[in-house]
């Protein structure tokens, strides 16, 4: 979808995600040493707004104009200053390093995905922490919830080649899993998780 038909979904709802963070980002970050934190494909900025609130200097990015005003009125309300970037991450971008790059649940076509990635990794700083949380290939046929095309669906090993060449270490990599609910029946859905870090 383009930022033309991301603007009209966020526009037709209070929140087209949950306020509070993804539960993977909270568990990952909880402990993170506080820094400069880049969200990309931030959305409203959930898990920005988050890691505002735990002590980040936080810049969000989204191709969205609408995500971001909704965003910036959100961290805002919740009284966390959290930088709201209008910006396509598919296109080559500017912004100064992290020391934490997260990059949940941006689907994109693999080879667009694999320049994002590689963008992305470039922007941890020595030191630093890259984070992807996506929906799992495998949650199409066995879970619930995400995009229903395989080809926009990553596998580990498809993330773990994106990110070679990058200087990224990789310290944990594979599915988990999150219990949801769905018409009021508990279902099991089957994410991605990749954690890497760049050496000082």
């Amino acid at each position: 979808m383009d930022a033309a038909t991301w603007d009209e979904r966020y526009a037709g709802t209070d929140l087209v995600w949950s306020a509070g963070p993804n539960a993977f980002v909270a568990e990952q970050l909880a402990d993170h040493p506080r820094g400069r934190a880049l969200d990309l494909a931030a959305g409203e900025g959930r898990n920005a707004i988050w890691l505002a609130e735990q002590g980040f200097e936080v810049e969000a990015l989204d191709f969205s104009e609408v995500a971001a005003i909704k965003g910036r009125e959100l961290a805002a309300h919740r009284g966390v200053p959290v930088t709201f970037t209008v910006a396509d991450v598919t296109e080559p971008f500017t912004v100064a390093p992290a020391d934490l790059v997260l990059v949940a649940y941006l689907h994109l076509p693999r080879e667009v995905e694999r320049d994002v990635l590689h963008r992305a990794a470039a922007l941890v700083a020595p030191g630093g922490t890259f984070l992807l949380v996506a929906h799992a290939r495998r949650n199409l046929t066995e879970g619930v919830g995400g995009p229903p095309d395989a080809s926009v669906l990553p596998t580990t090993r498809e993330v773990l080649d994106a990110l070679a060449g990058t200087g990224l270490e990789v310290g944990e990599a594979g599915e988990v899993t999150r219990e949801v609910e769905v018409d009021g029946a508990p279902r099991t859905a089957i994410d991605l998780l990749v954690r890497a870090t760049r050496a000082r």
